[in-house]
């Protein structure tokens, strides 16, 4: 009687832990922290124009916008390098 049982609910129970074991976990890929420069904010996720400003420059900060731009776009592309392989 309990080879019967096995025979029939075994397979229903394995399925069911790979099942639960499968959805429990992530995608594999660690979470990206808040305060990282590559991450949008929630906000600005649905409609990025709400979060562009559209004002003057004031004195200096459009060299130090163009500056920091080119500062993270190079940490960007070393940073695609290293997981690359290169």
């Amino acid at each position: 009687m309990s080879i019967q049982f096995f025979g029939r609910y075994g397979a229903v129970l394995c399925l069911a832990a790979l099942v639960s074991a499968c959805s429990s976990t992530g995608s594999g890929k660690p979470e990206r922290q808040a305060s990282s420069p590559s991450r949008v904010s929630a906000e600005c996720k649905p409609s990025r124009s709400k979060c562009l400003y559209e004002g003057a420059y004031e004195s200096g900060e459009r060299d130090y916008a163009e500056e920091e731009a080119k500062r993270l776009n190079l940490a960007e592309v070393e940073r695609l390098r290293r997981s690359m392989g290169r």
